[in-house]
């Protein structure tokens, strides 16, 4: 059994499922350390701009402690007796110290991030800078757990070996979501009555914090214009779902009827949220990754997402299950729509079968190729 440390931020909602898988494996003994503890509590986010609480279980089913400004990683590693340290990001200094104290103490290191070339800065200062030190954190990393294919390339792009990467997608639980997905769908007509959504018009779904990067206003715009002549609603319904400081500006230029403000919905709420949409869109000007992608996958539906989304090229096959337009650009996105509203139905077929092969048990097998490599290395 390998001895493995992770160090992470805080507890994440879409964490939680796969450390309780990996903490399962007879092969690893995980050792989880998060830098905070607010997730675990009620807390007030800046983006969704209300007070969250999480109504997931984010701490059951693996061992785990909270780090403080007085703990010692070094101690922590040397004590633990650890195989490998598995580090999550770079950006926080907590990060940094626990790489350089497993470099101290000659543990191989394991990185995952959510980096790719999508967003580069335009200052070239800051653009040198970057890479200056990415290039001396990355020669103290022994593999590289890749989200993704654009995450991959941005790896590439410092010239690390093929060797050195490893894939471990970004994942949802998609047992959870597809299973939750499908017991909604018997209360799907209840659950439209409620809100006044007739049962034959087909339903539109923004669900992200309303707030400039996420472009939701773009979405609204394209929308109007399924209108025939710009005075009558178009046919399908437009629901947002969430909140931010944008909403109030959204509502505003709301119209007509057909668009519907849902407000923040818990996770354990959203199954039943996507399985009521027959089109997903996520319109950001720059998104990482995109797990609401995953989680509208397996309910089954077509995806419209922007070119500045990471994972559009894993997972959306242009006019198969979903559709990819460039940011920004209203004409296109409201091409899009057109297409989704005439083949969501196969669509979504075919994104339930891909996200299949987009699972925690890539993850898994990813992350043990990963810790091989680093024991015979």
């Amino acid at each position: 059994m390998l001895n493995l440390a992770y160090f992470v931020s805080h507890p994440i909602q879409y964490q939680a499922p796969l450390l309780r898988l990996i903490a399962a494996d007879p092969q690893i003994n995980l050792q989880v350390f998060f830098y905070s503890d607010f997730s675990i509590k009620a807390y007030q986010d800046k983006g969704f701009g209300r007070l969250i609480e999480w109504d997931v279980p984010l701490l059951e089913g693996y061992k785990y402690f909270f780090l403080d400004r007085n703990t010692n990683i070094y101690n922590e590693l040397k004590v633990g007796k650890f195989d490998a340290v598995w580090v999550h990001g770079w950006s926080r200094i907590a990060s940094i110290r626990a790489i350089l104290a497993a470099e101290q103490l000659n543990i191989p290191i394991l990185l995952r991030g959510e980096s790719n070339n999508l967003n580069q800065t335009s200052n070239p200062v800051k653009y040198l800078l970057k890479r200056i030190f990415l290039q001396w954190l990355y020669a103290k990393v022994s593999g590289f757990l890749c989200i993704g294919s654009l995450n991959r390339q941005f790896y590439q792009s410092f010239a690390i070996e093929e060797r050195r990467l490893f894939q471990m997608p970004y994942a949802v639980d998609n047992d959870y979501f597809a299973t939750k997905a499908q017991l909604a769908s018997s209360k799907r007509a209840q659950l439209k009555q409620s809100l006044g959504l007739a049962e034959d018009r087909a339903v539109i779904l923004f669900a992200a914090k309303i707030i400039e990067v996420k472009r939701p206003l773009d979405l609204l715009e394209a929308y109007c214009l399924l209108s025939k002549d710009g005075l009558q609603e178009p046919d399908p319904y437009l629901l947002f779902v969430g909140d931010g400081h944008l909403r109030p500006v959204l509502e505003e230029k709301a119209k007509w009827e057909s668009i519907k403000f849902l407000g923040f919905h818990n996770q354990s709420q959203m199954p039943a949220i996507y399985d009521l949409c027959d089109i997903f869109v996520l319109p950001s000007g720059f998104e990482p990754w995109g797990l609401a992608i995953n989680e509208a996958m397996n309910a089954s539906k077509a995806v419209i997402v922007s070119d500045q989304v990471g994972c559009a090229c894993d997972l959306i096959v242009q006019k198969e299950n979903g559709y990819i337009y460039p940011a920004g650009d209203i004409s296109g996105l409201t091409q899009a729509l057109n297409w989704g509203l005439a083949n969501y139905q196969k669509a979504g077929q075919i994104s339930k079968q891909k996200i299949q092969t987009w699972s925690y048990q890539q993850d898994i097998h990813g992350l043990k190729q990963s810790l091989e490599y680093l024991v015979n290395k």
